[in-house]
């Protein structure tokens, strides 16, 4: 009988984003295959205490209007830097046998931008998604679209503020017209993001933003079609059919995404021309591969009614819950959830083992 991988998912975090990492975390291990897999839950709370198997029961008791939560009995585990994926409970120093791979389902700051993917890249194992300079780029909204335009891939207009910088609202207006959005540079989720219509909209927006991050952008609004594109794959990624988002509140805020399932309406696959769906694809792995992206990504668009098309952000870990983009664009493209957890897994332990091709003496 062949041996079954050894899988750590993470899942939760410090982040704003932890709860819908939970809910997409609960997706992830109910549907990979119990057969090909041995799935170890490693749950990380507000504080960062990682926490092992007790937290699953109770993850996959949360649905989409109930909040879920961790167990803060469960026990406290840490991964041992240069084990090659060994866990230990930090009470017992108790040994839990190593990892072959860990699938990262965390969003946001401390789990999407880089900080978990540099741990495991020191514990030397393989993980699912991109790296740490990926990771990095993609998080920073203003890094992101600074790459981007560098590379000739259209974004929308946007102006970045740091932390003690002053920028009035007549530049703001002068540069950007109005409305605007006010969004945290390194979050996702549309956590902490405003319409901003007004001076005393934008001075609550700006102040709302910066207690989540130290660094807030502010993009014009673009009056066009919301449509997204998954990405998969590491050197030679390919690209799904794309889907459209249609939100039924004045923007696709949180609610939208993940509590509200009549929040907005999913067109899966968009109503595009094969021209225009090539384009799409086309310019989704461009912006992958721009990024330093591998593994996966979502990569969210405007299409206005000109034709011409912008790239608003990437995701490189997005959402697998119930009513997420990127699961259901691979299975309208052909690939069953379980299928693309397969291959997600596989890439992975590729790129692991052609890393550890690599010399590290001269």
């Amino acid at each position: 009988m062949k041996k079954k991988i050894r899988i750590g998912v993470i899942f939760g975090g410090k982040s704003a984003e932890h709860e819908v990492s939970l809910r997409s975390a609960g997706n992830v291990i109910a549907a990979l295959d119990k057969e090909k897999y041995e799935v170890v839950p490693i749950g990380i709370d507000k504080v960062g205490k990682w926490v092992l198997r007790e937290a699953t029961a109770r993850l996959l008791k949360g649905d989409n209007s109930n909040p879920v939560e961790l167990d803060a009995s469960s026990k406290q585990v840490s991964l041992i830097v240069q084990s090659a994926g060994a866990l230990v409970d930090i009470h017992s120093h108790e040994h839990y046998g190593k990892l072959d791979v860990i699938f990262p389902v965390l969003h946001g700051p401390y789990g999407e931008d880089g900080s978990v993917q540099g741990l495991l890249k020191l514990a030397s194992v393989p993980f699912v998604g991109a790296g740490v300079l990926g990771s990095a780029i993609g998080m920073d909204k203003d890094v992101t679209k600074r790459l981007l335009r560098e590379a000739g891939i259209p974004v929308a207009k946007f102006v970045t503020i740091g932390f003690g910088e002053v920028c009035t609202y007549k530049k703001i207006i002068a540069t950007l017209g109005l409305p605007v959005f006010v969004k945290p540079a390194n979050l996702g989720s549309s956590v902490g993001i405003s319409k901003v219509k007004n001076k005393s909209e934008f001075e609550r927006a700006v102040k709302e933003a910066f207690e989540y991050d130290t660094k807030v952008i502010i993009e014009e609004a673009i009056n066009g079609r919301e449509i997204e594109c998954s990405v998969l794959g590491n050197e030679n990624p390919i690209a799904s059919l794309p889907g459209e988002v249609i939100p039924k509140h004045e923007f696709y805020s949180y609610t939208a995404k993940y509590i509200d399932e009549h929040g907005a309406a999913l067109e899966i696959p968009a109503r595009l021309s094969k021209e225009v769906v090539k384009k799409i694809q086309k310019t989704a792995i461009k912006t992958f591969k721009v990024l330093n992206c591998e593994g996966m990504g979502r990569v969210d668009f405007f299409l206005k009614k000109n034709g011409e098309l912008l790239v608003n952000e990437i995701n490189t870990i997005p959402g697998f819950t119930a009513i997420s983009m990127y699961p259901k664009l691979w299975e309208a493209s052909g690939m069953s959830y379980s299928e693309l957890l397969d291959r997600l897994i596989a890439l992975a332990i590729e790129r692991f083992e052609r890393e550890q091709k690599l010399k590290s003496t001269v």
